[in-house]
């Protein structure tokens, strides 16, 4: 038999059935996770004046698994069928509730792409989880925002304070770095 010829399926073989939710089991997940890079959307909510300055960025607090609070950004995974848009309205509306109002455009870019390993020190991003490939995005939120989920605190900073070292020094996993390089494409650090 040649490479080029291939089998017809047996009579009584079926394909598997879509799945439609995009959940995993939390078996299913360990297992993906230590084979497979997984995509995610990271994004840092602000406001914006009326010529669309960023004014404020806010930052999550939240219970962290090591070393007790910490600062984090609007985070989490794209589902499987999920459009990217759709994945940074869900987890903006997860983490900072149902009246936020977030500003995604139709056809979102990323302003950068972080490569999260669970190997520390390979890039500025760690997750002892996974190897995590997260687009970044600087969202403009409008709205009443309230710390959802895990979230215990919602705190708006001026971009200096954010990107200052103090604030800074309450990050994990590099999302620190995220924020100076969002304030940077936003055009507020020199």
């Amino acid at each position: 038999m040649t490479a080029s010829a291939e089998l017809p399926p047996p009579d009584d073989w079926e394909p598997p059935a879509p799945r439609t939710t995009g959940w995993l089991t939390p078996e299913d997940l360990a297992v993906v996770r230590a084979q497979l890079p997984l995509v995610y959307v990271d994004a840092v909510p602000v406001r914006v004046d009326e010529s669309g300055d960023v004014v404020a960025v806010g930052l999550l607090l939240r219970m962290g698994t090591t070393r007790g609070l910490a600062r984090s950004l609007v985070s989490g995974r794209v589902l499987y069928h999920e459009r990217i848009r759709d994945a940074l309205l869900r987890h903006l509306e997860k983490d900072l509730g149902p009246v936020a109002l977030p500003q995604v455009p139709p056809s979102p870019q990323p302003f950068t792409v972080a490569e999260y390993f669970p190997t520390p020190g390979i890039t500025s991003y760690h997750d002892p989880r996974q190897h995590a490939v997260s687009l970044a995005y600087v969202v403009p939120v409008t709205g009443d925002c309230r710390p959802q989920q895990d979230a215990l605190d919602l705190e708006w900073l001026t971009p200096e304070e954010a990107c200052g070292d103090a604030v800074q020094a309450e990050f994990v996993h590099g999302q620190g770095a995220l924020v100076r390089q969002a304030m940077a494409w936003a055009g507020r650090l020199t």
